[in-house]
């Protein structure tokens, strides 16, 4: 289902009609227009391509995981495999070492024994040969037995670095086996969330426009100074015959410097509360807050503050407001244009001067005496930005066309919350 469309709409025409009228402007004829190009959503075919893609790359890195891990047990454990080959050749080197050492050091007893028994002079001097005989073989069998030794712990050594250096490889691999299943997930999640939404929108399912269900903001002073409260009202108005069961009203503000380049919406705190629902609260568009019923010909008032806080520089701001309902049969709609109240922001430390632009104490800027109002159509043809900003070159057409563009991003993010509602109602 295509929730909000209409509010989409509507904030599409408010960033484009200041644009259109930025991009004839005469004070701008030498600049280059700035290409701005959405990204096409994905279609299911191509979601479906991408699933498989991810799935071919997971079943590739489950395959190198598990023959790095077959490797490691196996292959270098082969007899054949250069390292293990030569630890096994020097593990017998050693033990022939040892072995012939051991019987080395027994020759050498066994020829002390026979000096010891030996009695006449000529036996005891070819057992004292013999002797001396078997000690220099001794010698020479201990000094290899510690060469072969040697190179048997090297041989080692080398093995085990082997080892270590596919443990290493094998945890790569597995690092690159989980991001390819994160991806994959993501791949499914995705098509499954888009053939979702596809199933929902279904002939007939759309929202509707209903310009008899109004939202009027009153009480917003047409300047704010900085570390003041400004409080005003948001009337919510069930012009029809029939009554809503749940109304959600919107509300965004949205500030720029006098040069339209610099973003203030960080020194605005825009709450809410009702009669209801006294607590003031930050009025977040994502959370889906709603009035409750309104039965037809009634309405309902949203108490609004705005605190500005007391660092905020000079520039110009406004306040967007648009009302929706959603019934419990899974009917929809809202007002079908996007209304906004534009006010002038002074700094703390200019909040005692009057505007001279002329040089005549006293004179505005096309202020009115609480806030400037306008409608902005879905054809983008009305509200009060007319072709004046854009013949003359005006500096305030920069501001206006940030105020436009914020807005539609704060605005475009409350359209899925009537979605996220309907949904559940409809799940319900």
């Amino acid at each position: 289902m295509k929730i909000r469309r209409v509010l989409a709409t509507a904030v599409a025409a408010a960033v484009t009609a200041p644009v259109v009228l930025l991009s004839t402007a005469p004070a701008f004829a030498d600049e280059k227009p700035v290409a701005q190009t959405q990204k096409a959503k994905p279609t299911i075919e191509e979601l479906e391509q991408a699933v498989d893609l991810a799935q071919k790359e997971y079943d590739a890195a489950v395959i190198a995981v598990n023959d790095a891990i077959k490797f490691l047990e196996e292959g270098l454990e082969a007899e054949t495999y250069p390292t293990k080959a030569a630890v096994i050749e020097t593990k017998k080197a050693a033990e022939a070492a040892a072995k012939a050492k051991t019987e080395a050091d027994q020759a050498v007893v066994d020829a002390r024994a026979k000096l010891d028994a030996a009695t006449t002079d000529e036996e005891k001097a070819a057992a004292q040969t013999v002797l001396d005989e078997a000690e220099k073989a001794a010698q020479d069998a201990a000094a290899a037995k510690t060469a072969a030794d040697t190179k048997a712990a090297a041989a080692r050594t080398a093995h085990d670095d082997a080892r270590v250096a596919q443990a290493r490889k094998i945890g790569l691999l597995q690092k690159t086996r989980d991001e390819a299943k994160k991806k994959l997930d993501d791949a499914k999640k995705a098509l499954a969330d888009a053939e979702a939404e596809e199933g929902e929108e279904e002939p007939g399912d759309e929202c509707v426009p209903e310009p008899k269900l109004t939202a009027v903001v009153s009480g917003l002073a047409d300047k704010v100074v900085g570390g003041t409260t400004e409080n005003f009202t948001l009337r919510v108005t069930n012009g029809t015959d029939k009554t809503m069961d749940e109304v959600y009203p919107y509300a965004a503000v949205h500030a720029f410097d006098d040069k339209g380049l610099k973003e203030l919406d960080s020194y605005l705190d825009l709450e809410w509360s009702t009669a209801a629902n006294p607590t003031w609260r930050d009025f977040d568009l994502l959370d889906g807050s709603n009035v409750g019923s309104l039965k037809a010909k009634a309405s309902v008032d949203v108490k609004l503050r705005l605190k500005v806080d007391a660092d905020i520089p000079a520039g110009q701001g406004a306040v967007f407001v648009a009302a929706d309902y959603v019934n419990a049969d899974d009917s929809c709609g809202g007002y079908p244009d996007l209304d906004h109240n534009e006010f002038q922001i002074l700094a703390k430390a200019d909040s005692g001067k009057t505007d001279d632009t002329d040089g005549k104490p006293g004179e505005t800027d096309n202020t009115t005496e609480q806030g400037g109002s306008s409608t902005t159509p879905v054809n983008g043809t009305g509200g009060s930005g007319s072709g004046s900003l854009a013949e003359t070159g005006s500096s305030d057409v920069l501001p206006k066309v940030a105020l436009a563009g914020g807005a539609a991003l704060a605005l475009g993010a409350g359209a899925v919350v009537v979605a996220r509602r309907r949904k559940a109602g409809a799940d319900a």
